[in-house]
């Protein structure tokens, strides 16, 4: 119980740093409706993007936006095929994530792992968020304020606060209305095809940032670090529309829901390893919660959903 207790922060301070990339997932899954598996080469891509320029002595806030606009690009991309091309959603992600993992691969120069050397202290304070800052802000030897969770919660809404205003212009309406109804959107003069790649674009430059955020927090980037990500995702925004969704209805705070609900879905996995359950197991676990939070809205409404009265009143 001890060891959980202890472990918690670095849980939360997990789930919100996935949280963002969560967010990117929301934007395709649920506003365009598309399932976009670019997220688990692009997650990589802001990653190794952010580490190379990093130890190569660049400003961490530039390396940060070079992590964003490569996120971005890898997003066109996949657009760029769905819509130019004619390829579907799911296989235009599918082809750009197989293509990214031999740009990922060039860009940490051929290396399956690029870490970042955080026993220099003058590295170390420079980072933005470290799995270190849990421990030394417990210790009382860091102020509060540099702690994960308070500096990766800024993030979370700043970027909920910049989609809220996003979603309520002319353009972010265009963009809801894409994922509602395209063919309605396209009678109104909607240009369904730039709301599309926008969409993308914005989804992967999120999860690009998330994963720039996650490399900092491990000290390293891994070629296989975007793995399963669209499953975290998923996960994500499926237990924070199930527990959520009767109490929040407003944009912001579907937002914030999602990012939740990777919070309590990193705060499962934590109790699930506290309790002695081998790792490798993980990605396992990861697919049944995905699955069963799916399930749910099924299950609600075909056994727990009153019954609808037939016909009318009777007549004499």
């Amino acid at each position: 119980m001890l060891g959980f207790i202890s472990a918690l922060p670095g849980a939360v301070s997990q789930g919100l740093i996935w949280g963002i990339m969560a967010i990117g997932v929301f934007i395709t899954y649920k506003i365009l409706d598309i399932a976009d598996l670019t997220v688990d080469g692009s997650f990589c891509t802001g990653g190794a993007v952010f580490v190379m320029l990093f130890t190569t002595g660049a400003n961490i806030w530039l390396a940060l936006l070079a992590a964003v606009a490569v996120g971005m690009l890898a997003g066109l991309v996949t657009g760029l095929l769905h819509t130019l091309c004619g390829i579907p959603a799911i296989l235009a992600g599918i082809l750009t994530q197989l293509g990214l993992w031999s740009v990922n691969m060039a860009i940490m120069g051929m290396k399956a792992s690029v870490a970042i050397n955080v026993t220099n202290p003058d590295t170390l304070n420079s980072l933005l968020v470290s799995l270190r800052f849990v421990q030394d802000v417990a210790k009382g030897t860091r102020p509060f304020y540099r702690h994960p969770i308070f500096v990766v919660g800024l993030f979370t809404a700043a970027v909920i606060a910049i989609l809220y205003w996003f979603f309520g212009t002319e353009l972010g309406c265009s963009l809801r209305a894409t994922g509602s109804n395209a063919n309605m959107a396209r009678a109104q003069g909607i240009n369904t095809d730039l709301t599309k790649v926008l969409g993308l674009v914005i989804s992967n430059g999120l999860v690009a940032l998330s994963g720039a955020l996650l490399v900092q927090y491990n000290s390293a980037c891994e070629i296989n670090m975007g793995r399963g990500a669209i499953v975290i995702g998923l996960a994500a925004v499926i237990i924070g529309e199930v527990i959520f969704s009767k109490v929040f209805h407003n944009f912001a705070l579907l937002l914030l829901a999602v990012s939740i609900g990777a919070i309590l879905y990193y705060i499962v996995l934590q109790v699930v390893l506290s309790m002695g359950m081998n790792p490798n197991y993980l990605k396992l676990l990861s697919a049944a919660v995905v699955a069963v939070f799916l399930s749910v809205p099924y299950w609600k409404g075909k056994y727990f959903s009153k019954p609808v009265k037939k016909g009318g009143a009777d007549r004499a």
